[in-house]
């Protein structure tokens, strides 16, 4: 079974070219624009990876990965962001991310290998 992985992010070009690279990667990927769209869907999808934008147009993406350790416990989470802010990587971690690329990003990031592990 291919793994499913969750886009969750406001910029529709940024998503559209994600979901296209993983998609050639072998992953099944679903996208979502905002939090509460999110929240609802992990309600009744396991997704094995998200990756979540910090800001979000309606609740932060750090709310959103609150919700998604409560309904997805083992989803692998990788936050993205413009803004690499030292307070807000470590409560991520502190709340199960296990990776935190800033944009604009590099596809080359090991840290995408996290998706594959």
């Amino acid at each position: 079974m291919m793994p499913k992985m969750l886009i969750v992010d406001d910029e529709p070009k940024l998503c559209a070219c994600l979901k296209a690279y993983f998609t050639l990667k072998g992953l099944t990927v679903s996208v979502v624009y905002e939090g509460e769209k999110a929240i609802d869907r992990l309600a009744h999808e396991s997704p094995d990876v998200i990756l979540l934008d910090i800001r979000l147009p309606d609740i932060s993406g750090i709310e959103v990965l609150k919700r998604a350790r409560e309904l997805c416990p083992q989803a692998k989470v990788i936050m993205v962001t413009a803004l690499d802010q030292p307070e807000v990587r470590e409560e991520a971690a502190a709340y199960g991310a296990v990776g935190y690329i800033t944009k604009p990003f590099d596809l080359a990031d090991p840290t995408w290998s996290l998706i594959f592990a």
